[in-house]
């Protein structure tokens, strides 16, 4: 049985949501601590201990808040592991932000070579994605692309490409879903028989 949260995590929840205060998710008005704190519960259910947990407060901290100033900051606050967690979560911490596609390639192929811990954020992470994507599909139809800079068939592939990764190093209940999420999506994109279209 994992160990209880300390006063760490509870640190770590107040940092987050101030960190990504003024942050939205693509496309909403829902404050993107709901997917920080969803992240978070997935890992936790899932046995993640402390640290991985507040890795996933933290996983688009470095990303979307500041770089390595972020990093430093979390380095401080709660330690190098939660940080190298973070870091391997991150698809890019330079100043000069590569192109799209360049940047989710490199992500891809270093999947395998990720810490186990690092695997299971990045796992809890896109299934949440995953899902928000299944049902914003089904509400809003063809337009839920526009808020991803992927649009339609890069974000497909992406996710496709993410979940065969996972599951190549190493299948979890996580990585499941995940690819069941993803196979979702593809079905009901495609109109194949037996899937509820976009009006659900």
């Amino acid at each position: 049985m994992p160990a209880p949260m300390t006063s760490r995590f509870e640190n770590a929840l107040v940092f987050a949501a101030r960190l990504h205060r003024q942050q939205r998710r693509k496309g909403s008005n829902v404050p993107y601590v709901s997917h920080l704190l969803a992240v978070a519960a997935l890992v936790i259910e899932e046995g993640g201990d402390e640290d991985e947990a507040i890795a996933a407060l933290l996983h688009d901290a470095i990303e979307d808040q500041g770089g390595p100033t972020a990093r430093e900051r979390i380095r401080c606050r709660f330690g190098e592991r939660v940080t190298a967690i973070v870091e391997g979560c991150t698809d890019y911490q330079a100043d000069s932000r590569p192109p799209w596609e360049e940047r989710k390639r490199d992500y891809i192929a270093g999947i395998g070579e990720k810490s186990v811990s690092v695997r299971l954020v990045a796992a809890a992470d896109k299934l949440h994605n995953a899902r928000s994507i299944l049902r914003d599909y089904r509400n809003l139809g063809e337009q839920v692309w526009q808020r991803f800079e992927g649009r339609k068939e890069r974000t497909l592939w992406y996710y496709r490409a993410v979940a065969d990764a996972l599951a190549s190093s190493g299948r979890t209940p996580l990585v499941d879903e995940l690819d069941r999420v993803v196979g979702d999506i593809e079905r009901l994109v495609s109109g194949e028989p037996g899937t509820s279209g976009p009006d659900g």
